[in-house]
């Protein structure tokens, strides 16, 4: 609710309620460029040099994250980068800009940008969402070698219903 009422910069507010509504981490999300997704797919393809791990990582896209990139494309489309920074239009949001904001809106000391995605697995699984899907939404490598040799499945299927359902749950915390 109070993303949805902050008069922020509207390259801030948007790049906020996409890294919310993807669960991806603040980094990934401030760097996104254009070439990186496939609206008519509704797919974001954060390429392996920009993932932590180094692994390319697809990221299903709900038709509210679709609605953040399309305001966008009205916005900064012509650029290589999804969310500028204001100042600098070269370059990407700064590290600080997600953290500002949240104090901004009376978050300091309680929330972080990099917080979501903690929300959105507990949220998730506290709802009995399968946990190899959230986990490999939020791009964790599988620890256990001998189960990573033989377990290579990304459930992107089931991550689609998994982040419709999320951005329908944050769209009904709006009023709450």
């Amino acid at each position: 609710a109070k993303l949805a009422a902050y008069e922020g910069d509207p390259n801030t507010v948007n790049a906020l309620r996409l890294l919310m509504l993807t669960a991806t981490r603040p980094g990934e999300t401030r760097g996104a460029r254009w070439a990186e997704f496939d609206l008519d797919a509704a797919l974001w393809i954060i390429p392996a040099e920009r993932m932590k791990m180094k692994i390319e990582h697809r990221v299903p896209l709900s038709t509210q994250a679709l609605e953040v990139l399309r305001t966008m494309q009205t916005l900064s489309g012509s650029r290589e980068l999804v969310f500028p920074s204001p100042t600098y239009p070269s370059q990407s949001l700064s590290e600080n800009t997600f953290n500002s904001a949240l104090a901004n809106m009376g978050f300091k000391g309680t929330a972080t940008a990099h917080g979501f995605r903690a929300l959105f697995s507990t949220v998730a699984n506290e709802c009995n969402w399968n946990p190899d899907a959230i986990e490999r939404q939020l791009a964790h490598v599988e620890r256990n070698g001998v189960r990573a040799a033989y377990h290579r499945s990304t459930y992107l299927e089931d991550r689609a219903k998994l982040m419709q359902w999320w951005a329908d749950y944050l769209d009904g915390r709006k009023t709450n």
